[in-house]
């Protein structure tokens, strides 16, 4: 199966005025100016604002991020992590380079003391206290004695240099941010000015959307007059029939028939004794670790289990077999089992609660605790005491009173299993039947202990064999994809309705990107991706690709340039529009000049009322939000009307009844510094963005992976 396995497998935006002299800052070699991409060399996988990108360089990149990665990360989700550094960095250090940003001595001894390497004890000095010539002179003792060790340090120099000059660029950035008093004001407002309203609305739906005709040159010139929210890159479509590699109904008969003749005691010849032996099948053997090590594919575990961590659609099951009894064969995912009770021990996990009272001195207690250890043993006492009265709830005693971190949970320990609490803390839950209330005094202090559950603990043996698709299985499966593939390639009926004769399932997936990797129904699949992709691929064209886990017949059934979408993908989001948009004036042409009765009147809804509106909160009752009503409605006066307002909902009238202006501050300076501070907040991300915006990139990923 393995064999078989390998072988299928083989800007205008941001402009700043900042003047600093360039000062290149060399420690024994550390530090050097040379930037970060050294020659080109080979192929180039991007374009940055017309500098390249080396693919070599870029290849060093990943290998080093693919050794740093968590296991099951793909070499794709490497690729494009490394891509976004890549072309954030270079956005950057071109700006770098334009302003005129660099990273003089005092600055980079000076990020050094706010980062972990001021921690390091080998650039310390005697007082343990970051020295900078100490740690020059471990990086040239690094240079001289440890070539390896001054290779990584010559890579991680890079990145303190960047994050330096980050650090310097960003924070340049966020003192051109502020907020004006003023602007304070006007948050404080916005957020507590509250209006109470009158108002009419004639929602959209009132007008049939069968009654609004909409062209598609009508759809063609709104996507033209909005072509920043219309633009696409370039995308596949594919419809695809999957082989599932899976057993066969005659593989699965196979294992069951494997597992019911491991079951009984079979005879055997045995040359050295010249006599027939009986061999003890798993209903009668009595070495069950040496029988399912032989015949198992799931070996014995001795490790006594509780219920929780059993199989869960059979724990009910299993937890009720006597030592010796057989349950079984079943499915359980992708095995058939049959499974033996080996052994029980009674009551050998245990459920309960505590109330931790305590003191000043003992293990783990909190600093703030400042009890005597025996004011502690009296409060421990007079709790048992009323832990033990009829009526009392013991979870919200232990809530009110435990000092230990299960108080939130009411004293809730959990199952443990014997051995896991401190000895006389074990002693008393094991030895005592469920229900019990009992003082027990530990390091930790006094515990008021509730026995709630106890459970048995099973030793449980499984003889199992893995389902799975055999060879003749697997070669069927071949010829079937074969077959189906030159077959759909040489006849002249479309694909999907070929593979509906055939009876297979045809499943699209629609606007693939260059660099997606996962596939609805077939996941990981980056080289169906590539040939979707290659110009040498026609549209029509079929394939036929081995994964994982079977065969994909795949035939690519679109193509979409970048640019705009067309009139038929953009319909769906731009109709809804256009139709609000016609209704909305409509609404407002038929009822010009009205008051606000009469547009309620003629259009047979009601006046509503909604309280309390705010800026920050523009939600009106009935209607849901609308901000630009609420926004028109907080520029009027108390008893003003206003004009017909387009909403998102409907077409609206208000009246503002009343309005409740906030309480004057002396001072607007919290509401400002909190605007100054979210700016700021934002400042690294808007800028990179902002960037990156701007910026040309050519993007030739796809062409290398």
């Amino acid at each position: 199966m393995a064999i078989l396995e390998n072988i299928r497998k083989r800007t205008t935006v941001l402009i700043l005025i900042i003047g600093l002299a360039l000062f290149a800052f060399v420690i024994s070699g550390v530090f050097t100016s040379t930037g970060f991409a050294g020659g080109k060399v080979g192929s180039t996988i991007a374009e940055i604002n017309g500098e390249e990108v080396s693919i070599d360089e870029f290849r060093q990149q990943v290998e080093t991020a693919q050794r740093s990665s968590p296991p099951g990360t793909s070499s794709m989700q490497v690729v494009n992590r490394v891509w976004d550094q890549q072309v954030r960095s270079s956005i950057l250090n071109q700006q770098f380079e334009d302003l005129g940003v660099s990273i003089e001595q005092d600055q980079i001894i000076n990020f050094l003391r706010n980062t972990g390497y001021a921690q390091s004890p080998e650039f310390q000095n005697a007082d343990g206290v970051f020295d900078e010539n100490v740690f020059r002179n471990a990086v040239a003792n690094w240079k001289a004695n440890e070539p390896l060790r001054y290779d990584l340090w010559l890579q991680t120099e890079k990145a303190i240099i960047q994050q330096a000059k980050e650090q310097t660029y960003f924070n340049l950035v966020k003192a051109g941010e502020g907020a004006t008093l003023k602007e304070g004001e006007l948050e404080y407002r916005l957020a507590n000015e509250k209006m109470d309203l009158k108002y009419v609305r004639v929602p959209y739906s009132s007008i049939p959307d069968s009654t609004i005709t909409i062209t598609k040159s009508e759809i063609q010139t709104y996507i033209n007059e909005h072509k920043e929210d219309f633009k696409q890159e370039e995308a596949r479509d594919i419809q695809f029939v999957y082989f599932d590699e899976k057993p066969s109904d005659t593989d699965i008969k196979a294992i069951e028939d494997e597992i019911a003749k491991l079951m009984e005691d079979t005879i055997e010849y045995n040359p050295q004794t010249d006599q027939n032996d009986t061999i003890s099948g798993f209903r009668n053997t009595t070495d069950i670790g040496d029988f399912l090590d032989r015949n198992s594919d799931i070996k014995f575990d001795t490790i006594y289990k509780e219920k929780k961590e059993l199989p869960p659609l059979f724990a009910d099951t299993l937890m009720t077999l006597q030592v010796g009894e057989i349950y079984g064969p079943y499915r359980d995912g992708d095995y058939y089992k049959v499974s033996k009770m080996v052994g029980r021990k009674p009551n050998g996990t245990v459920k309960a609660s505590h109330i931790l009272i305590t003191y000043e001195g003992a293990e783990r207690a909190n600093p703030e605790i400042t009890r005597t250890k025996e004011e502690a043993a009296e409060k421990a006492k007079e709790l048992l005491i009323e832990a033990k009265k009829p009526g009392t709830v013991f979870v919200e005693l232990a809530r009110d009173n435990s000092d230990g971190p299960s108080a939130p949970n009411g004293g809730d320990l959990g199952y443990f299993k014997e051995g896991v609490m401190t000895p006389k803390f074990n002693d008393f839950a094991f030895d005592n039947p469920v229900g019990t209330i009992g003082l027990v005094e530990t390091d930790f202090g006094f515990h008021i202990v509730k026995i709630d559950d106890k459970r048995d603990l099973v030793q449980v043996g499984t003889l199992a064999r893995e389902v799975e698709p055999s060879e003749e299985t697997i070669n069927t499966l071949f010829t079937d994809a074969t077959s189906f593939e030159l077959e759909s390639m040489a006849t002249d009926t479309p694909f999907s309705d070929f593979a509906k004769e055939k009876e297979y399932i045809v499943r699209p997936v629609n606007k693939i990107k260059a660099m997606d990797e996962n596939l609805p129904g077939l996941d990981a699949q980056r080289s169906i991706v590539q040939w979707a992709f290659n110009p040498e691929t026609k549209l029509g064209e079929i394939k036929r690709f081995n994964i994982n886990s079977g065969y994909a017949v795949v035939q690519l059934t679109a193509k979409y340039d970048e640019g705009l979408i067309s009139v038929e993908d953009a319909s769906a989001t731009v109709l809804p529009k256009l139709r609000k948009e016609r209704k909305a004036a409509q609404i407002i042409g038929a009822n010009k000049g009205k008051s606000m009765e009469d547009f309620a009147k003629d259009n047979n809804v009601s006046v509503a009322n909604a309280s309390s509106v705010t800026v920050k909160s523009p939600t009106i009752p009935g209607a849901g939000s609308e901000p630009a009503v609420v926004g028109t409605a907080f520029a009027m006066e108390e008893g003003e009307t206003s004009d017909l307002l387009e909403g998102n909902t409907g077409v609206f009238m208000v009246t503002v009844t009343k309005k409740e202006k906030p309480i004057e501050l002396d001072n607007y300076s919290t509401y400002a510094n909190t605007l100054k501070n979210n700016r700021v907040g934002k400042v690294n991300t808007a800028v990179v963005d902002a960037l990156k915006e701007k910026a040309e990139i050519e993007d030739k990923r796809s062409t290398f992976y």
